[in-house]
């Protein structure tokens, strides 16, 4: 297969539909390609100008702006795909350093020079024999360069790894006692908090290094998939009160050993580990790659007590489990725990906000939500006054008075403080996004989540918040790709299938929306949607029994989701009515009022504006 071999000639790490396993989805995984490519190299041919399979592929590379059109052949592109200029490679000799191909090299990089994120190369063979009856060379092929599920390993076209960059993977726990999982996990996650809050280096978040080490993968297939050109690998072993910490720095693309060294200690001096092994990486890369050396790397915010740190990785683990009350609950205790050990532990004062910010907003009802706010408050503004450049604590402080006080005004100095501390921080730049794209600022939302894109290319989350950015700005072509590249990574990840039949329902397509909608995982989104599009659909009783649903499960607490139906079914003063008793209750959903389509109906209406104004989101766009 000359053309696969070209690629890989100059370092491409190819992935194609050819080597697919028995059992995987097919048509889901090759989506799933073409979804998050940064180019789509569409090779004509006699055979694959006559297949619906190859046209529909390279439909979605042309809308999606990436397509590169070859011809193996001669022929000319169908009708259709002929806006862009091919390149013929018949006379080509199967050489990588062939001009034809260098010439084919330059369109696939000036196809996927958009800011999306860095170039990453794979390719998707648009005619399995077995399935499409042509095979590559016979009969056509879709090439997609996708991120997210292969990487380009060499620099040709300019998505090498940089210099500077280094992914710490989760530490492996080698003690036998899965409880001790919170330990390897934690420390590993200080570390990489650690490196990042060093200017000069690039460090990899958390989700996509988690995932990676979870599937197993090699170093230098981690390496590849995430962009670095460092990782950093370790384990833990407990023994007693003992620690064994084994860790070591290897070069991506050669996979060698750059650095290596274990460290037993006692449990009450695992800080001081912590610090050292962030400073060594730190000036093992600086030695070669970096200045000046021997700048002293510690976690900012952190804390020398060894109990209030191992009560701050045991809330950390709680709090992403995200599962449910208990769960929350107990990463709150946790964090108090930890700042009676040490009340000067900033990190844990952030942490300890977050948490009483998300319990309020999911669990608490009347007087308990103004006591748990103010709480949240205090917590995220004492986390500053540690250390004024904790980006957690000013990303804490503007979560509570977004979501929680629904001032968008104030919300505004906090999230832009936390923006400018935390740009190497992918979960800090997700939450700005969030908050730029709901306030109306959408290049900022794009500029911080294309930041996040780059730190943590494997978290679907990253790519959901890219798509709602584009959501809220309207552009609802441009929002489907993320979200369904969100989807490619996770089918479950909340809260992107009722985007998608948001999307759907706006361009009148209301059974396409249903679809969408019933397949929502969570429950509340799930039937606000179908009550939605029941009603369009002419399903009176159906929308009406949906609703009943929704408010018999969730009461008071789905006021803003009855206001997004009753405006859809063309009652507005119902609607109004429910966002008056929605600000009343200091209902989260607010803050999506801005932008949100669900609400247009009723967005002119002198109430509406009112409520707009009292939420402070005309001061935070000026």
């Amino acid at each position: 297969m000359p053309v696969l071999k070209a690629l890989e000639a100059p370092g491409c790490s190819v992935w194609w539909d050819g080597l697919l396993e028995c059992g995987d989805a097919f048509a889901h995984t090759t989506e799933a390609a073409l979804e998050t490519a940064d180019a789509v190299v569409v090779l004509w041919s006699a055979r694959s100008v006559q297949s619906h399979w190859v046209r529909d592929e390279a439909t979605r590379g042309r809308d999606r702006g990436c397509m590169v059109p070859v011809s193996i052949d001669g022929t000319m592109p169908p009708l259709g795909f002929r806006q862009i200029q091919y390149i013929d490679l018949t006379r080509w000799n199967g050489k990588a350093q062939a001009p034809e191909f260098a010439e084919v090299l330059r369109a696939i990089t000036a196809a996927a020079r958009a800011p999306r994120r860095a170039l990453q190369f794979g390719a998707v063979r648009g005619a399995a024999s077995t399935r499409r009856g042509a095979l590559l060379l016979g009969g056509g092929a879709v090439l997609a360069v996708a991120g997210g599920l292969v990487a380009w390993q060499g620099g040709l076209l300019g998505g090498a790894a940089r210099s500077n960059s280094v992914a710490v993977l989760p530490f492996k726990n080698l003690g036998g006692d899965p409880a001790q999982a919170y330990f390897s996990d934690g420390l590993a996650e200080e570390l990489r908090t650690t490196l990042s809050q060093n200017d000069q280096l690039e460090v990899a978040a958390q989700t996509s290094s988690s995932n990676l080490r979870e599937a197993g993968a090699d170093l230098r297939t981690v390496a590849g998939k995430l962009r670095v050109a460092f990782i950093l690998d370790g384990s833990v072993r407990h023994a007693g009160d003992m620690l064994r910490i084994t860790a070591q720095l290897v070069e991506g693309a050669t996979g060698f050993e750059k650095w290596s060294q274990s460290f037993d200690r006692k449990l009450t001096d695992v800080l001081a580990v912590q610090s050292e092994i962030a400073t060594i990486v730190a000036d093992a890369l600086a030695s070669s790659l970096l200045a000046p050396a021997g700048q002293r790397s510690e976690r900012l915010g952190g804390t020398q007590n060894s109990r209030a740190f191992d009560a701050y990785l045991r809330g950390l683990a709680l709090y992403r489990l995200a599962a449910d009350e208990t769960s929350d609950r107990g990463a709150l205790a946790q964090f108090d725990a930890a700042l009676k050990l040490d009340a000067s532990y900033a990190a844990a004062h952030a942490a300890r906000s977050r948490a009483l910010t998300v319990i309020a907003n999911s669990y608490a009802k009347g007087d308990q939500l103004k006591a748990l706010y103010q709480q949240s408050i205090d917590a995220a503004r004492k986390a500053i006054e540690l250390v004024p450049d904790l980006a957690q604590g000013h990303a804490a402080l503007g979560f509570v008075l977004f979501n929680g006080r629904l001032d968008a005004k104030a919300a505004r100095a906090p999230y832009q403080k936390s923006f400018e501390l935390g740009f190497g921080d992918a979960d800090i730049l997700s939450a700005y996004a969030n908050f730029a794209a709901r306030v109306g600022k959408f290049d900022d939302a794009r500029k911080a989540i294309a930041r996040a894109q780059r730190l943590d290319p494997l978290n679907p989350t990253v790519f959901r918040n890219a798509g709602l950015t584009e959501f809220a700005a309207r552009n609802y072509d441009a929002a489907q790709a993320p979200l369904r590249t969100a989807l490619s990574l996770n089918p479950k990840v909340a809260g992107v299938k009722v985007i998608l039949g948001d999307i759907r329902l706006i361009k009148g397509d209301a059974a396409g929306a249903r679809d969408f909608y019933s397949q929502e995982t969570g429950s509340l989104m799930r039937l606000r949607g179908l009550a939605i599009a029941d009603a369009r659909l002419g399903q009176r009783d159906a929308a009406q029994t949906d609703l009943a649903r929704m408010i018999v499960d969730y009461g008071d607490n789905c006021l803003y989701q009855q206001a997004q139906i009753f405006a859809q079914w063309g009652q507005p003063a119902e609607a109004l009515d429910r966002l008056d008793k929605a600000l009343a209750a200091g209902d989260a959903g607010l803050v999506q009022s801005r932008n949100d389509p669900m609400l247009d109906p009723v967005r002119r209406d002198a109430r509406f504006i009112a409520i707009q104004q009292q939420l402070g989101f005309v001061d935070a766009i000026s």
